[in-house]
């Protein structure tokens, strides 16, 4: 609940860190070869917003909200 939420992180934001520290990951693990694998990226925007979501970074309502960044496909 966004009551819960000290700093509501912006998805701008969650994009952001999204590009810095979780899609390093993925191209390192599924993109060996060059080729984009947009269910790979989509699945890993899905586990991140859903992490920030149990942490409270982000409210209830963006985590349903919000669609996948242009990124992951």
């Amino acid at each position: 609940m966004a009551k819960n939420i000290l700093t509501v992180m912006t998805r701008k934001q969650a994009i952001m860190e999204f590009k810095n520290f979780v899609l390093p990951v993925v191209i390192k693990q599924f993109e060996m070869d060059g080729v984009r694998d947009l269910p790979a990226r989509r699945e890993a925007w899905n586990d991140w917003a859903d992490s920030l979501c149990k942490d409270f970074y982000i409210s209830d309502w963006q985590y349903m909200n919000w669609t996948q960044p242009d990124i992951c496909g």
